[in-house]
């Protein structure tokens, strides 16, 4: 059975994912939504139709499932229009751009019995498959902290688009997103935060670093640097190579610890006393590998699998509006100086 699925949305993230569906032995590209005239071009290279909007594709044949890959503003009322038509959707991250428009789709999607996956692919990554399975073990035994660091450099020209500086986006909601969704699916649901921002380097009205401080629903601490600002090797972006586009280092980007060891990430090195722990105890230092995967390919390739029925969404529109309520948490609680219960 070969899965047909349309792509709305054809700008960077949505030609990522056209190039995963067309590379997918199970699936199929059906179509692309967009009414820029490069999406026309792009459609023709693959030889399928090009629709200004959801309701012409609708009319021109209904496909299996749709990527949502428009701008954060429209994922809400492009995602209902899915779950209307009964069509599983794959909406990438954010899956809306407030909580409460996340909360309106998922309901509906959950009222309907429709298929709602959010574009966190870093979950499906085998490295952090790993990391969980460590953590799951009790490898770490009762987990006590962990940090993660979000520090790099944005080029100037990044903000030529005045969206970027704009309320709305900041580093927090546009890259730390990702962080937060893996602290959350690795250690556990975030419940409080605290946190504060900075725009002194730049100067825009979004800000440009933050520190954030979070507490887990199993008593676990965790702290997160979030920068745009700074020549630094400590990113995801940097350390996992997962995008080939950004050079990578030979560092960590999260660093989790428990009661019987502690592990970073990507490197995977797991470090315990071997016997007796203490501070005045030696380590030993074990090296877990992971195979190097796409993990947009991966997420493709379970976007079928659901579609036709085989397993559950590894992230559902719900654990989406999770992540996102921490996030807007973090964005209360920077503006209120208070801890903010994450609901």
């Amino acid at each position: 059975m070969t899965v047909r699925i349309a792509v709305q949305g054809a700008g960077l993230i949505g030609r990522a994912h056209i190039d995963r569906i067309v590379a997918c032995p199970h699936g199929e590209l059906a179509a692309i939504i967009d009414p820029a005239p490069a999406a026309a071009v792009l459609a023709a290279r693959y030889g399928v139709a090009c629709h200004q909007n959801f309701a012409a594709m609708l009319a021109a044949g209904r496909p299996d499932g749709i990527v949502i890959a428009t701008p954060n503003q429209l994922h809400v009322a492009h995602g209902l229009a899915a779950v209307e038509a009964g069509i599983p959707a794959l909406v990438e991250k954010p899956v809306a751009d407030d909580v409460a428009g996340a909360t309106r789709l998922v309901d509906a999607a959950e009222r309907a019995g429709v298929a709602l996956l959010v574009g966190h692919h870093r979950r499906h990554n085998p490295m952090i498959q790993r990391a969980r399975a460590i953590i799951a073990q009790g490898r770490l035994g009762r987990l006590v902290a962990v940090h993660a660091f979000f520090w790099l450099m944005k080029p100037d020209d990044y903000f030529d688009m005045a969206w970027r500086r704009a309320p709305g986006a900041g580093p927090i909601l546009l890259n730390l997103i990702h962080d937060v969704d893996l602290l959350r699916y690795l250690c556990g649901e975030i419940t409080r935060v605290q946190a504060i921002t900075s725009n002194a380097m730049r100067g825009n009205a979004v800000e440009d670093t933050a520190a954030i401080l979070f507490q887990f629903a199993n008593g676990a601490l965790g702290t997160a640097t979030v920068t745009d600002s700074a020549v630094a090797p400590w990113s995801w972006e940097q350390t996992t190579g997962e995008n080939p586009a950004y050079p990578q280092t030979d560092q960590s980007c999260y660093h989790i610890a428990g009661t019987h060891g502690a592990l970073s990430v990507p490197k995977l090195e797991l470090w315990r006393n071997p016997g007796e722990r203490g501070w005045w105890q030696e380590f030993s230092a074990e090296r877990v590998y992971a195979p190097a995967e796409d993990p947009l390919r991966l997420q493709i390739d379970h976007f079928v699998r659901v579609i036709e029925g085989r397993e559950p969404p590894l992230v559902s529109g719900r654990e989406g509006l999770r992540t996102l309520a921490v996030i807007a948490a973090i964005h209360q609680a920077a503006a209120s100086g208070t801890t903010v219960v994450v609901s």
